[in-house]
């Protein structure tokens, strides 16, 4: 039992695990996000930007959504690295039935949202951790706030910006619909009733997450 992480089922587990909580947090910021678009105000967004920042639950969710993203890369990487080293000769004849057109590609879609991931820390996360001097302030109620709205609302009325958002949203996306029903299916929620239901849900709340992502900069250069 203590020996179950340094097997490839034990590598599989934490990995999936870590990618079905880092799912339901993209919900969670989905939904934030989408007060930017919702009201033309974006007092909202900086209230609970405020929130999560400050909020002593937060921040302890906090390390642990960061312990899950690096979960997810370390396992994925070894799973990956560890496929190749026991397969090093492609076979010359690929049976299409046992992989799907995105399973293919998971280590190429997980880079991509890894270099973004970084792109989008620096650009947003680390200015709002350390946002003094980088990011303008607001007053509510006779309280301060960091405007992070206007930050993203202007960063969003750039064109290339949008593209950039946009085209790693749809390489999540093919992430996502491969990954939502491997994690079930790595749980041990494989079954000929359940498993399509699962896949529905997948494609449901892929299609969810990225349309909602999407949505939020067209709108804002659209709109703004």
């Amino acid at each position: 039992m203590s020996n179950i992480f340094n097997s490839s089922i034990g590598k599989k587990l934490m990995m999936a695990l870590a990618g079905l909580f880092l799912a339901t947090f993209l919900l969670v910021h989905l939904g934030i996000n989408l007060t930017l678009i919702i009201f033309d105000d974006p007092r909202i967004f900086n209230i609970a930007a405020h929130f999560m920042a400050t909020n002593i639950l937060i921040k302890v969710f906090e390390i642990v959504l960061f312990g899950g993203i690096l979960l997810h890369i370390i396992y994925g990487l070894l799973l990956q690295l560890l496929n190749w080293i026991a397969r090093p000769v492609r076979y010359r004849v690929n049976n299409p039935a046992q992989t799907s057109f995105f399973s293919k590609f998971m280590i190429h879609t997980a880079l991509i949202i890894l270099v973004f991931l970084v792109i989008h820390l620096f650009d947003f996360y680390f200015k709002a951790k350390f946002g003094h001097g980088h990011v303008a302030e607001i007053t509510y109620n006779g309280k301060l706030y960091h405007d992070l709205g206007t930050m993203v609302v202007e960063k969003f009325q750039i064109l290339w910006v949008d593209i950039f958002y946009i085209v790693c949203f749809l390489f999540l996306g093919f992430h996502l619909l491969h990954g939502f029903a491997s994690a079930f299916q790595t749980l041990g929620l494989n079954h000929k009733v359940y498993t399509p239901v699962i896949k529905s849900l997948g494609y449901l709340y892929t299609f969810i997450v990225v349309a909602g992502f999407i949505v939020i900069p067209l709108w804002i250069y659209l709109t703004r």
